[in-house]
């Protein structure tokens, strides 16, 4: 006999199982990663191969070198620094830094470029790739768009107050729309108060100094963001990494913190932070907040999370993993997020108690010394955070959510049909496709360039070194005949170049089985 499995939260427990088994993290096999390997050993082999031509005279030299005059002074950077980029990224570079020349909406234009010296320099053509599907923004619901009528009253803003603020908040930078703002995402995220910067890398990397210090603690996730991981370096605060998403791991440190304190004088620790993204952007894996609130709660901890890719693109309306797992706000002592995906604008929000956002106020380098957020960017998050709580009076925000949510189920299930390994959580917008090879990492991406559809391609050290993959990131604007060109091209291109690494069968219904988990009796 089969029963449902509820767990001791009840229903909630039972929704948090669901979301953990829907991600997946397939193994390639042996083979993949012995190819891998070997690979890059090939590669790096020519590479000191080229080094040697150079160094003879052999083979023209492309690099800045120091002048002769210079010879005696300590180097700027050892010679071996620069070797993975100039003898492995410059085979590859002409992936990265495509000049874009429209909108990046769903489709866009690109300025076509060619290299005559093994992509050293490049030079335009004077040709332009129109329509490109655009499959690498981070366009959640659509807002980056040019429409005249959505966009009338950011060029009312635009007319009133310029562009510019040329002042800090604290000075004379403050706007009755950015205080408008920081209440709309107040009320939006269900918290006490928020603080808007202009910045969204700055945010986590300005902030989370002026939270610990030294004698404090940070758990951080080993798949943190790179802002997350330079604030919590800027601040002095003793780092540990615990596994990605592995609450034995977290457990186990933080039982060890509470017992053993500091080193060598085994003080207690002042703060023990957990910091942790709401989607993973490389990984397209959902944090399991439940659980991590149950931790912290337990053992006295403070939680720091970071909703860069989630806000928006997640909960049935847009409010992230908070919602998605239906878990309080309240438990949740720093919420952090950008504007610069799901609402098409800049910057970012830290959200919770009024006494944080308080103090941040006078304590954050971000908050005292950066300029402020410009007035039509403030206008754009305000615009399509009313459209997304339909204070527009219309629908339209919640149509955009469901879009995205219905193309992300779509867009995942099919690869999986394909045969394609895929990382990350049915529900996330952010898909990696993994690729593994180096080879294969260039050739995926310009098969995809010549079929007009615009990839990103990500590889070391952004990834390990044996993870290289592309990252699709879906959009509420892409309709049902474009993710079916793309997913065409992508089952020629991963037929032609043996991509289709994955030995699990899928059901091509996927979604008949999402309804209850079951478990056998014991």
């Amino acid at each position: 006999s089969v029963k449902p499995i509820t767990g001791k939260n009840g229903p909630r427990a039972s929704f948090a199982s669901r979301q953990y088994q829907r991600e997946s993290f397939e193994q390639a096999p042996m083979y993949v990663a012995v190819m891998t390997y070997l690979g890059f050993g090939i590669v790096t082999l020519f590479g000191y191969l080229r080094d040697f031509l150079r160094a003879v005279g052999l083979e023209k030299c492309h690099l800045a070198q120091e002048r002769d005059e210079q010879k005696d002074f300590v180097p700027l950077y050892q010679d071996f620094e620069n070797f993975y980029t100039r003898n492995l990224y410059m085979r590859v570079r002409d992936n990265w830094n495509r000049p874009v020349c429209s909108l990046p909406g769903p489709v866009f234009d690109l300025m076509e470029r060619v290299s005559d010296d093994y992509n050293w320099t490049f030079r335009f053509t004077g040709r332009t790739i129109h329509n490109a599907i655009n499959m690498g923004s981070y366009n959640y619901l659509g807002f980056a768009e040019n429409n005249a009528d959505f966009l009338k009253t950011v060029a009312d803003i635009t007319h009133q107050y310029g562009v510019g603020v040329c002042s800090t908040r604290q000075e004379i930078g403050n706007l009755s729309i950015h205080e408008e703002l920081e209440e709309l995402v107040a009320s939006f995220l269900g918290v006490e108060s928020t603080m808007t910067f202009g910045m969204g890398f700055a945010t986590n990397s300005m902030n989370i100094p002026a939270l610990v210090g030294k004698g404090c603690l940070i758990l951080s996730d080993e798949l943190n963001h790179t802002s997350l991981i330079l604030g919590a370096r800027l601040s002095g605060a003793t780092i540990r990494v615990f596994k990605h998403n592995n609450m034995h791991s977290l457990e186990k440190m933080l039982r060890e913190a509470v017992c053993s304190g500091q080193p060598r004088t085994h003080r207690p620790w002042k703060k023990i932070l957990i910091m942790v993204e709401g989607i993973y952007s490389m990984e397209g894996s959902v944090v399991q907040l439940p659980e991590i609130v149950a931790l912290k709660k337990k053992y006295k901890a403070y939680l720091y999370l970071d909703e860069a890719h989630s806000i928006g693109a997640v909960g049935a309306s847009g409010r992230g993993v908070t919602e998605l797992f239906d878990v309080n706000p309240a438990d949740v002592d720093v919420m952090m997020g950008t504007f610069t995906k799901s609402f098409g604008a800049a910057g970012g929000y830290i959200a919770g108690k009024k006494e944080l956002v308080d103090y941040l106020r006078s304590h954050s380098h971000s908050a005292v010394y950066a300029s402020a957020m410009s007035p039509p960017v403030t206008e754009q998050i305000i615009r399509a955070m009313k459209c997304i709580l339909g204070k527009d009076g219309g629908r339209e925000g919640i149509r955009r959510i469901r879009q995205l949510a219905e193309n992300t189920r779509y867009f995942r299930a099919r690869l999986k049909e394909m045969g394609f390994i895929i990382y990350g959580n049915d529900d996330s917008p952010v898909v990696p496709i993994l690729l593994y090879m180096p080879g294969k990492v260039a050739a995926f991406a310009r098969e995809m360039l010549e079929r007009k559809i615009g990839v990103v391609v990500v590889g070391f050290p952004a990834t390990p070194i044996s993870e290289a993959r592309a990252r699709f990131c879906l959009s509420a604007a892409h309709t049902r005949a474009m993710l079916d060109q793309v997913l065409h091209h992508l089952n020629e291109v991963g037929d032609a170049l043996c991509l289709k690494f994955s030995q699990r069968k899928y059901s091509p219904r996927p979604d008949l089985y999402e309804e209850t988990d079951f478990e056998l009796d014991s």
